[in-house]
């Protein structure tokens, strides 16, 4: 049986560990001689190779979904500097534009007047600002309001 295991493997294209006969039909199998012959009893399905054992992608799948939603984040998880995960001008750009907003809709619900609007943006641009909560706490301080929010 080692010459059919040898010209099925060759016709499997895989290794002869991974062929196998059907136990029913071993007096055909000892029968084929000629690779024709090994060809008729793999089409018959009397001879085929079983699959090849992989790794699982299941949890690797689980982890990455979980990544997705932002888990797996934390300090533990970390390599490198903040700056490399996320670089300075893009936090940068991200803290102004919020920042920008935030003096946008406070002048809009005319709770800061214009002259007051300007100074502070001005302020954002030179930096001043560490938050949109620092500049809150920044305009209750300076008494800059104008008016009170309404609905905050």
């Amino acid at each position: 049986m080692e010459l059919q295991k040898r010209l099925a493997s060759q016709i499997l294209d895989c290794g002869p560990r991974r062929v196998r006969f059907d136990p029913s039909k071993l007096e055909d199998i000892k029968k084929a001689i000629t690779s024709f012959d090994m060809r008729r009893l793999i089409a018959q399905g009397i001879v085929y190779k079983i699959q090849k054992k992989g790794v699982s992608r299941a949890r690797a799948k689980q982890t990455h979904g979980q990544k997705v939603k932002g888990r797996r984040s934390g300090h533990g998880s970390r390599k490198g500097k903040v700056t490399a995960r996320l670089n300075p001008k893009t936090r940068w750009v991200r803290a102004v534009r919020a920042q920008r907003e935030v003096l946008r809709s406070l002048r809009e619900n005319q709770v800061i007047d214009n002259a007051g609007f300007k100074s502070l943006y001005a302020k954002v641009k030179g930096g001043f600002f560490r938050s949109t909560k620092h500049i809150k706490i920044y305009i209750k301080e300076q008494n800059l309001i104008v008016r009170k929010e309404v609905g905050k």
